[in-house]
């Protein structure tokens, strides 16, 4: 299926890895020239080199912390008129309620709510200008069904759930969409540390860790990047113009809900 977005340039954020990886790969896939971002400069490097060769796009990497003003100013300076904006980060270690401070919340708050905020901002005017453009956030499930452990990363997230249900109704009619991805348990770095927790947690190996998780699962699997990634491109394509301020869950039905 052509996505009709060949020769369009996007941010993809958290891009060297992992769910990033997976949607910078879908976009380059479609044609799209990337500007990567990561903060780690040879993983980094490693992924724009092979990116470009696999898909003979353009791929720019942009090695820089995009929590700080700095590292915005860096990655907007490589790409200032991007049409596609892809915000993912890692979210903040699991814990407990009564181990989080002042110092976790702010940080956690900064990396999953305000950083993206502000990434969307400065793109937005450029966007409406230009009459189309596509954001898309990389969440968390924990938005729509509470984690206990991920708390953190759940409160933050869904701050930044809320500035978009508004905000992505007003710049609908300028053809800028907003729409956030909510990822369940993936093949990535991020789920190999929380089966490990887990296991330490019950007293089992890794192993029966993540078969307990695959058994819990409808699909009795873990998703792919692969099939992330390629969600992530069809929500930034020339066919997703209608899909405004929606909160995709991407699960294998884990989340027992009807809507």
């Amino acid at each position: 299926m052509d996505l009709g977005i060949k020769g369009r340039t996007a941010i993809v954020c958290g891009g060297s890895k992992g769910l990033g990886r997976g949607s910078a790969e879908k976009l380059a896939e479609a044609g799209v020239a990337i500007v990567l971002n990561a903060r780690s400069q040879g993983p980094l490097e490693e992924a724009a080199g092979q990116i470009s060769g696999r898909y003979g796009v353009s791929v720019v990497p942009v090695a820089a912390d995009v929590t700080t003003p700095e590292g915005r100013a860096k990655l907007l300076e490589a790409a200032p008129d991007p049409d596609i904006l892809v915000n993912n980060a890692g979210g903040p270690p699991p814990g407990v309620w009564s181990e989080w401070g002042e110092k976790e919340w702010q940080d956690a708050i900064r990396a999953n709510m305000l950083t993206p905020i502000h990434l969307i901002t400065a793109v937005l005017p450029g966007m409406i200008e230009r009459k189309w453009g596509r954001i898309v956030n990389i969440t968390s499930g924990s938005v729509k069904a509470p984690i206990a452990a991920l708390g953190l990363s759940g409160a933050a997230r869904s701050g930044l759930t809320g500035f978009v249900a508004g905000t992505s109704r007003q710049v609908a009619r300028h053809g800028v969409t907003i729409n956030n991805l909510l990822p369940g348990q993936h093949e990535t770095a991020r789920i190999e540390s929380l089966m490990n927790s887990t296991a330490k947690t019950k007293g089992i190996s890794v192993d029966e860790a993540r078969q307990e998780a695959y058994a819990a699962n409808p699909a009795g699997r873990f998703g792919t990047i692969e099939e992330f990634g390629a969600t992530c491109a069809f929500l930034c394509s020339a066919h997703a113009g209608y899909i405004v301020g929606q909160n995709i869950l991407l699960d294998g039905g884990a989340i027992n809900a009807t809507f």
